[in-house]
């Protein structure tokens, strides 16, 4: 069964209900960003492996997290660690994955309410998925974070983004390579905490301009 990578930066208040949740057989790898608030100690407490990663940046934790995995994983996901989505729908996310009918599926974002998604996120999302669709052809309307993947593959596309860009290069590399990509809904809720990304307009933006130079550098 799959690991489950999760980028963490101050996740210490969300860890125990997103680790709680997480469904049989989906072994949690906490990608610890330099959290100060103890985020390490609850991970290893809640049963997770923890992964040090002193360089800052998502797509660093996310990498990091990679390497952390089973090399005799066929499967690996990746989940946000601040309770916004729910352990338990990485079931749906991974199983076209597991059954062999997708290489890659990302878990496209329904809202549950506005605060969960702010007007700004959303909007920037809408437009980044759109010129994802005419690069790529792919009928994608989400760069949702809950993903599933073969795990030989994404080592493969051997992805360097270590920003904010990584989501994105994932999946331009991943259509470039020929995988067969398609989302399923999952829900999106508030999260535990302020986000560093979301929560506020300038850290939208800089993680809009990580991704429209990943845009700009792709082939």
């Amino acid at each position: 069964m799959p690991d489950v990578v999760l980028p963490c930066l101050d996740e210490a208040a969300a860890l125990p209900w997103v680790l709680t949740r997480m469904p049989p057989g989906f072994r949690p790898v906490v990608a610890d960003n330099g959290s100060t608030d103890g985020s390490a100690d609850v991970a290893r407490r809640y049963g997770a492996r923890v992964v040090r990663v002193p360089q800052r940046g998502f797509g660093a934790a996310c990498s990091a997290g990679v390497l952390a995995t089973d090399p005799d994983d066929g499967v690996i996901c990746f989940l946000d660690a601040d309770a916004s989505l729910d352990p338990r729908d990485l079931v749906r996310v991974a199983a076209p994955v597991l059954s062999g009918k997708a290489d890659l599926v990302l878990g496209a974002r329904v809202a549950r309410s506005v605060r969960a998604w702010p007007p700004h996120a959303r909007l920037a999302n809408r437009v980044l998925a759109a010129r994802l669709r005419s690069r790529t052809g792919v009928p994608l309307t989400d760069l949702g974070p809950a993903r599933a993947v073969r795990r030989d593959a994404l080592v493969a596309l051997a992805l360097t983004d270590r920003r904010s860009g990584y989501p994105l290069e994932m999946v331009l590399a991943a259509a470039a390579a020929g995988l067969r990509i398609v989302e399923v809904p999952v829900a999106y809720a508030p999260r535990v905490g302020r986000s560093k990304v979301t929560g506020t307009v300038r850290g939208t933006l800089g993680a809009v301009g990580d991704m429209r130079r990943v845009l700009a550098q792709a082939p």
